[in-house]
């Protein structure tokens, strides 16, 4: 059976907590674009490809394989070019470049190709900045999620003092409002609301009720297929 659900949302509005916690529960396939973007933002970053210079971009693009490993859903395993890269795509320095990587839009065209090929025939739940406008813009269900900045600055600061506990506040907060001024101003695949979406504000939710908000949403569409 084919069905899928498209969440867009800002960066910390916990969509990706959400997706992998769906997906094991009604046993989906949860697929992370961020992550996807993250692994050609490393390559680039290691082989020190110039954004600006469209031959290096395009002859770079070529090189990368990206493949997600589902053995435990929660924590999926991501691979670029066959090499374990889940943790080095979560480095300061991949998160500081990832916005200007995925604004080129041959990148954005690679990764669509291959999101929309990873769903195919399966139930999945995907989640990034484009996916309900861009991606799949015939989901069964979308959902944009929102949470108040300061909210969304004080869960990924939560989420990375566990690896850098020199990392401040204050740092992650700017941090965040430049990654959604980038992302709200891209020109191809911006991140936006899609008219038909549904709006979850998190903001003063827990994850469970998140989850329970979004398993109500899913088994009424899954109940009308």
């Amino acid at each position: 059976m084919s069905f899928l659900v498209a969440i867009d949302g800002p960066a910390g509005s916990g969509k990706g907590t959400i997706a992998k916690t769906i997906a094991k529960k009604l046993n989906f396939v949860s697929i992370d674009t961020g992550a996807m973007y993250r692994c050609v933002a490393l390559y680039f970053l290691e082989h020190k490809i110039d954004l600006n210079n469209q031959e290096q971009v395009a002859n770079a693009l070529q090189q990368i394989q990206v493949d997600l490993q589902y053995d435990d859903q929660e924590h999926p395993k991501v691979l670029l070019n066959g090499a374990d890269v889940t943790q080095a795509i979560r480095e300061k320095t991949v998160s500081a470049c990832v916005s200007a990587v995925s604004s080129i839009r041959e990148v954005r065209l690679k990764l669509i190709e291959l999101q929309r090929e990873m769903a195919k025939g399966k139930k999945v739940i995907m989640e990034g900045r484009d996916i309900t406008t861009v991606v799949f813009p015939q989901a069964d269900l979308k959902i944009y999620m929102d949470a108040a900045v300061e909210t969304r600055a004080q869960r990924r600061y939560e989420e990375m003092k566990v690896k850098d506990p020199h990392i401040s506040y204050e740092y992650v907060l700017e941090s965040i409002k430049k990654r959604d001024k980038m992302d709200r101003e891209k020109s191809f695949g911006a991140l936006k609301m899609a008219p038909d979406a549904i709006l979850i504000d998190t903001t003063h939710l827990t994850i469970e009720e998140t989850l329970q908000k979004m398993i109500d949403l899913i088994e009424e569409k899954l109940s009308q297929k």
